[in-house]
């Protein structure tokens, strides 16, 4: 009896086992990206509207910024090291993928509105990539986009204007038609980013032909 119940229950591990292993290859089968994916089934509720302000002072929104593929970024100017590399990484990656024949837009959302005006983000822009888009906006316009993008981010108390912001680091795939499509970490190459992009752009470029 006791063979039986073990019997039993390998066959029930087994069936376990080989029926989420088809809920996975049924889920990527239905994802068009899923070939260009590091691991993950798809990506989530990441990314909607916004109200910011760009670098030229005028009021835009995101149909109106994210009008190509699009590499996203929430930071701030006054960062003293993780957002002026992690965007000079996301611009190597935009000229690799220019190379390629790949038009991809830069974007840096400001998470500190109170010091990143349109003229401050225009210098960190242009430092980085002549088409670098900067957008800065309200305390609550800034809250929103971040919000829409899940991400985090909160100023140290401090008793001038040196203070630092905590936040996360996150890259965003943003595709027209399509919206959020990947996301990359701190960790992610130049090259690793543009082969990915490359993938997803190709995929959304068949997907809209089929």
């Amino acid at each position: 009896m006791s063979k039986l119940y073990a019997g039993l229950a390998v066959a029930a591990v087994v069936g376990l086992i080989g029926g989420s292993a088809l809920w996975v290859f049924n889920a990527r089968s239905e994802d068009p990206f899923a070939v260009c994916r590091a691991g993950q089934v798809g990506g989530g509720a990441i990314g909607g509207p916004f109200t910011l302000v760009d670098e030229a002072g005028a009021t835009v929104t995101d149909a109106q910024v994210l009008t190509k593929p699009s590499l996203v970024y929430f930071g701030y100017t006054f960062c003293p090291d993780v957002c002026p590399m992690d965007n000079a990484r996301n611009a190597e990656a935009v000229d690799i993928l220019e190379e390629r024949g790949y038009d991809v837009t830069p974007v840096f959302i400001s998470i500190d509105p109170a010091r990143d005006t349109p003229a401050v983000l225009t210098d960190f822009t242009e430092n980085l990539h002549p088409r670098m888009v900067g957008l800065t906006g309200s305390p609550e316009q800034v809250k929103v986009a971040s919000q829409a993008y899940k991400t985090y981010y909160k100023a140290q108390p401090a008793e001038d204007d040196f203070y630092l912001v905590d936040h996360s680091t996150f890259t965003y795939l943003m595709l027209p038609g399509t919206g959020f499509a990947e996301f990359y970490k701190r960790e992610s190459t130049a090259e690793e980013m543009a082969q990915s992009v490359g993938c997803f752009v190709d995929a959304a470029k068949s997907l809209a032909e089929n």
